[in-house]
């Protein structure tokens, strides 16, 4: 079993999910249910899913999950963006929101990328020559 807590992309993405909370707290009480809800929940996602890929057994199920949890990132950074575009998030949170998803997004890539070419190669299977009668 992998440890998530040694993981560069986990560290970052429970201080995304930490910052989401801290930034949401503004939003207005008519977003409680629409935006703050979904944020919160995509960026709770992104941690939440290396965790359980780092729980799996297998490599091919620990980059599924890293590539949900990519995906939950990616989603968290357009509504990011959408909050901000509606004036709900400031310069400054969304300059240090956006920076801190785009760095993520690319420790993500580079741990997937690793994780697949770790793959081992299948072995060629020698069959015996056919004999002819």
């Amino acid at each position: 079993m992998r440890d998530h807590r040694k993981l560069r992309a986990y560290a970052l993405a429970d201080a995304i999910a930490l910052r989401v909370y801290e930034v949401t707290r503004s939003f207005p009480k008519e977003e409680m249910y629409g935006l703050t809800s979904q944020m919160r929940r995509a960026a709770v996602s992104v941690p939440s899913n290396i965790v359980e890929g780092c729980a799996r057994s297998t490599q091919s199920e620990y980059v599924r999950f890293l590539e949900i949890a990519f995906g939950s990132l990616r989603e968290l950074h357009y509504q990011l963006s959408l909050s901000h575009r509606l004036g709900m998030v400031f310069e400054a949170d969304f300059d240090g929101l956006s920076g801190m998803c785009s760095e993520c997004e690319k420790v993500l890539t580079g741990l997937m990328r690793s994780m697949r070419s770790d793959k081992p190669t299948p072995k060629k299977v020698l069959l015996p020559p056919v004999s002819s009668l």
